[in-house]
């Protein structure tokens, strides 16, 4: 937010040789971030003079308008002769008043000006937008001066525009909303300085009449708790809007309009109340505030087409919204140039409501950003009575006998405190008296009751509802800079938990392994699940709903790492990237069945063990999972042969790094074949470690790859960590010095039959001499028979004492042939 010094000092008694750097420090040890304090003076350089458009010759021929113009200077271009100027702005005629840069002036920016020859004229200087003065983003047209302008030609025009003042831009935390108007800055200021305070809120406003000044029904006092409305009939359409709060305006970076409007944002930023101002003839029966009804159609200022949410609020007349709520006004109602009967609205809105409207429609207005921090309630009835002066001192008009007041406002809780408790939160010494003193500054009432106080916070500060914001009141006017800064002594650490060993030690071997670690945000939305072809019934459709989301297109707690992890493929695949595996490691987030709302928890004392069991009941359960996905190639293509895509063993390969990595040996896990989503049902395999299932790995569904717009042939796989059991404790293995003995057995088995199984029948069979047996190949053909398939094995035998016989190694492998023989009628190939 941009503020004119020169507009704070009618507010507060600032020094008068108050420096950039003591402006800075005094709001910045309020807790205010200061972007930046510009002395508007030294932006523009060289002769800035008022000018008086005399003649305007229109230039044809160009692809654009072109202008051809003499300007009266007066005296400052040393001759009195009228400047000539050539100028591609349109909305100014002879007579009015101009701002004119001549040859030798800068710019912001460093843009010198000169005289140059363009479009077959002679152009000596420039007449200026806002945007070239540095005052505003407004560049559709020049700056026109009122009518009413002072200054005669040939003046400096830095007065007249406000290039003579300091502007001070402030970025405001959500929580300080008073601070985002003149009136909440200079109270701050006064604090810091101990200078007087002058609130333009303490104006004499009279409330509400037997007859409203229009007739409003309000069909939820939560969503707006005060509505209130004053008209003024007979306006001139034509008046302007005074120079000075076109200046002010143009300094804090807000384009005028006309009159009412202007009136609106003057006293929204001088206020911190915003407002909106109705065409009366527009309006179409008495005004209704309501919700919106789903699939609702409005039309804003801003020319685009909305379609509202049953959440936000809108105020209506006979043919339907005509405004949404406390963010933008509608089309239909809007003050134009021909408005001569204009009703004056201000209200008090739900902040909550706010926030989430503006983040849906992507609609940040000024009044939005207002609302969402909180705006002071009892600011209605004042604004109404300063917009209606403000109005018929320059629009002319009469003002209605009648008022409007809507007030459903709940008076403010008074917070208890003991009035130590600063003393004993921060380390420093804050006596009684002190205490008291500082929070009647801030604007509480406070009532002290032996070793307690009790505040009543003003209404202009809504961010104070608990004991912890009272003492950080105290604090922050005492001064932060009071507060000394020790460090505290760090307890001895008792180390790593197993669970978080095991945790880096399997993000470890996945990159060792190839595979790059993302981190994702655990938000979700519904639609990613339906991608996934995730069924309505399945327990990751359980989903933990967040209560103020950062986007309503992702408002839930993820249930599984694939969505998020996907979205990062996806968006690395449109960046060109072709050869990804990436991996998380994360919680996703499991709801409770009938969990209700936590218990309310005071900051006063620590709850009891009961509401911390309560709260923990509703938070969801947070297990650990990880997730790999692949595409592309797994083995790249060079120029020494072809490479190996990545597919769905590659997947089942790293979900054995992973089960290997927490310490799982290969003959406790199992991979069978299965079928969940979002997972190919042909080509999904389940993890299981000792009958429990951990996982899933395998190449994604078509129809899932399709609505994620990924590669063919993706794959990828999600297991459960904390399901996987601890890794047991097992003494360091003995190293056998003796020789192996390998022999490799090729079995045929049906197709049906998995691998996996086969191997477990002939570690069973083999005993304890077989040391380790791997699968190196898959064979089917013809002569091997329909339905049968051929699993090759490497065997690796070896004696812990002595080296074994061809008999015994011979013996040993019949053993394990025999065993796989038993269970699924295995037969050795080529016997």
């Amino acid at each position: 937010m941009r503020i004119a010094l020169s507009w704070l000092r009618e507010h507060v008694d600032l020094p008068a040789e108050l420096t950039a750097d003591e402006l800075e420090a005094a709001l910045v040890g309020l807790g205010i971030e200061v972007d930046s304090i510009v002395d508007l003076r030294a932006t523009v350089t060289g002769p800035l003079v008022v000018g008086r458009v005399l003649t305007v010759e229109e230039l044809t021929g160009f692809k654009k308008p072109i202008r051809f113009c003499t300007v009266d200077v007066g005296r400052a271009n040393g001759t009195g002769e009228p400047q000539q100027i050539v100028c591609g702005a349109t909305n100014f005629a002879p007579g009015d008043l101009v701002v004119v840069i001549l040859p030798g002036g800068v710019l912001p920016g460093g843009f010198e000006i000169g005289a140059r020859k363009t479009y077959g004229h002679l152009s000596a200087g420039m007449i200026t937008s806002a945007r070239e003065l540095g005052l505003g983003d407004d560049h559709a047209g020049i700056v026109v001066l009122p009518p009413d302008t002072a200054e005669a030609p040939g003046a400096d025009a830095r007065p007249v525009v406000g290039l003579d003042d300091v502007v001070v831009e402030v970025e405001i935390t959500p929580d300080r909303g008073y601070a985002m108007s003149v009136r909440g800055i200079a109270r701050e200021l006064a604090l810091a300085l101990d200078a007087p305070f002058r609130d333009p809120a303490l104006v004499s406003a009279p409330g509400a009449t037997d007859t409203p000044a229009y007739p409003v029904d309000v069909r939820d006092p939560v969503g707006c708790d005060r509505f209130a409305a004053r008209a003024v009939r007979g306006v001139d359409p034509a008046a302007a809007t005074p120079a000075y709060m076109v200046r002010r305006l143009t300094q804090a970076g807000i384009r005028t309009i006309s009159l009412p409007v202007d009136i609106t944002n003057y006293l929204m930023l001088e206020l911190g109340q915003p407002m909106h101002a109705f065409d009366l003839e527009r309006l179409r029966g008495p005004l209704v505030v309501r919700r919106a009804t789903a699939g609702e159609k409005l039309t804003t200022l801003d020319g685009v087409a909305r379609t509202l949410d049953v959440e936000d609020m809108v105020i209506c007349d006979d043919t339907g919204p005509i405004s949404l709520a406390a963010v933008m006004g509608g089309e239909t109602s809007e003050v134009h140039p021909g408005t001569v009967d204009v009703l004056f609205e201000a209200a008090h809105w739900d902040p909550v409501m706010v926030g989430r409207t503006a983040r849906r429609h992507k609609l940040f207005s000024e009044a939005a950003k207002r609302w969402e921090r909180g705006v002071d309630p009892a600011l209605p009835l004042v604004a109404l009575q300063r917009a209606v002066q403000l109005m018929t001192a320059h629009g002319g008009g009469t003002v209605g006998d009648d008022i409007l007041d809507f007030d459903a406002v709940r008076p403010r809780v008074p917070v208890d405190m003991a009035v130590d408790l600063p003393t004993r939160r921060v380390g420093v010494v804050y006596e009684p008296a002190r205490v008291v003193a500082l929070l009647e500054a801030v604007g509480c009432t406070v009532t002290v009751d032996g070793q307690r106080c009790s505040a009543v916070p003003p209404s202009w500060r809504p961010d104070l509802t608990d004991p912890a914001d009272l003492v950080e009141e105290v604090v922050r006017l005492d001064g932060y800079d009071k507060v000394p800064g020790r460090l505290p002594l760090a307890p001895a650490g008792r180390g790593l938990t197993d669970a978080q060993r095991r945790r880096r030690s399997v993000a470890r071997a996945l990159a060792e392994t190839g595979h790059v670690e993302v981190l994702s945000y655990p938000f979700v939305g519904s639609e990613a699940l339906d991608a996934l072809g995730v069924p309505d019934d399945d327990p990751r459709r359980g989903l933990v709903r967040l209560a103020n989301p950062l986007s309503d297109e992702e408002p839930y707690l993820r249930t599984t790492l694939l969505p998020p992890l996907l979205a990062t493929l996806r968006r690395n695949v449109g960046r060109g990237a072709r050869d990804l595996a990436l991996y998380e490691v994360g919680v996703v987030f499991r709801a409770r069945a009938g969990a209700g709302a936590p218990p309310a928890m005071g900051v006063d004392d620590r709850p009891s063990e009961s509401v911390f069991a309560a709260a923990d009941a509703v938070v969801p359960e947070q297990p650990w999972h990880v997730a790999v996905v692949l595409a592309g190639e797994a083995e790249p293509t060079g120029w020494w042969g072809g490479g190996r895509p990545a597919s769905w063993a590659d997947a089942v390969q790293a979900a054995r790094t992973v089960l290997d990595t927490a310490g799982i040996p290969d003959e406790r896990v199992t991979v069978r074949s299965a079928a969940m989503a979002p997972w190919h049902p042909g080509r999904c395999a389940e993890i299981a470690v000792d009958g429990v299932v951990v996982g899933w790995a395998g190449e994604l569904h078509p129809a899932a790859l399709s609505a994620l717009d990924l590669p063919k042939r993706t794959a990828a796989v999600e297991l459960d960590l904390d399901a996987v059991p601890a890794a047991p404790v097992t003494p360091a293995p003995r190293v056998s010095g003796f020789p192996p003995a390998l022999i490799d057995v090729a079995l045929v088995v049906g197709d049906a039959v998995p691998a996996a199984d086969v191997q477990r029948a002939i570690v069973d069979g083999a005993g304890d001499l077989l040391e380790s047996v791997r699968l190196f190949d898959v064979y089917a053909s013809d002569q091997l028979g329909a339905g049968r398939k051929s699993l090759a094995y490497k065997l690796t035998f070896r004696a812990p004492d002595r080296t074994l016989t061809v008999e015994e190694a011979v013996a040993a492998r019949d053993a394990a042939v025999a065993e796989a023989a038993n269970r699924f009628g295995a037969v050795l190939r080529g016997a």
